[in-house]
């Protein structure tokens, strides 16, 4: 990787902190607090929502017909994702500590919170369980299967791709030869140094 490259994403990883700053912040402008596995909002907020909240029978008759019919497919879709997230932690479990990687927090990837939010009705609370499930499933596999790629074969595609994973743009470019099993050990003791990282920041949370 030639420097120009790693000044960019440099750059990237220092808009990436600022953006999570700006969301923090403006978490704050709208007022709610998390308590543990909740959170809370101030109650005039709260207030606001509950009014703001459409009723059952009012939000069915506003439901276009379409969505009713293709309601079946899309819950249908929980059973392969059920048996993806299964997979998958199947798998980090058995192979990860034999390769050395470190496994992936699937309550990092997979987040339930909209339940609290007073302007949903019951249903609509429903569909949002549903998507943060979907989509955390999805990013939980992702970040497992970048990991994994990180281990056996860290390198680019040849083909522009419109997503990659947060790991895709450090790998080795495609046709990067030289000392290619050289910096394949150097990729995969990057990943051992993340684990060892876990370890000790797991002994700094958790003293004797």
């Amino acid at each position: 990787m030639n420097d120009k490259i790693r000044r960019i994403l440099n750059e990237i990883t220092a808009l990436e902190d600022e953006l999570r700053t700006s969301l923090q912040e403006q978490e704050g402008r709208l007022r709610y607090q998390i308590e543990g596995k909740r959170i809370e909002f101030e109650h005039a907020i709260q207030d606001a929502h509950l009014k703001l909240k459409r009723g059952v029978f009012r939000w069915f008759i506003s439901i276009p017909p379409q969505n009713f019919l293709t309601a079946p497919i899309i819950y249908g879709m929980v059973v392969p994702l059920a048996l993806t997230d299964l997979c998958v932690s199947l798998y980090q479990l058995s192979c990860f500590p034999v390769y050395g990687i470190p496994k992936v927090r699937r309550s990092a990837y997979i987040v339930f919170d909209h339940q609290h939010l007073a302007y949903l009705n019951i249903f609509e609370k429903f569909h949002c369980l549903y998507c943060s499930y979907a989509n955390g499933v999805l990013a939980y596999a992702s970040e497992i299967t970048a990991r994994t790629e990180q281990y056996f074969c860290p390198i680019k595609h040849a083909r522009k791709m419109l997503s990659t994973h947060r790991r895709y743009a450090n790998f080795m470019d495609y046709g990067e030869a030289e000392d290619f099993h050289a910096k394949l050990g150097e990729f995969r003791a990057q990943l051992a140094q993340e684990l060892d990282n876990e370890a000790a920041q797991k002994g700094v949370n958790n003293p004797e």
